[in-house]
């Protein structure tokens, strides 16, 4: 029971985290998040997801991580237009 617990509770938090740095690594959203779906998928076929219940724990955490990230975004781009005027 324990490791559901710890499953869980890194489903709810790496995968929306992953995207957010890979979006500040690569300077941009899609790319952060294409990266961290490759590597849930790696996980995935490795046996470390096997449950539907944690497929949607992923899912929601990715998208909430897509979300920052690409508000994140959005407001770098601002700055960068407002910093050039």
């Amino acid at each position: 029971m324990e490791s559901m617990i710890t499953k869980v509770l890194l489903s709810l938090l790496v995968p929306g985290l992953l995207v957010i740095l890979f979006t500040r690594v690569t300077f941009n959203h899609i790319v952060g998040l294409i990266l961290t779906v490759a590597l849930i998928a790696a996980a995935v076929y490795a046996g470390y997801t096997n449950t539907w219940f944690l497929y949607i724990i992923n899912a929601a955490s990715l998208t909430a991580g897509f979300w920052y990230a690409t508000n994140m975004y959005n407001r770098s781009k601002k700055a960068d237009i407002h910093e050039d005027e």
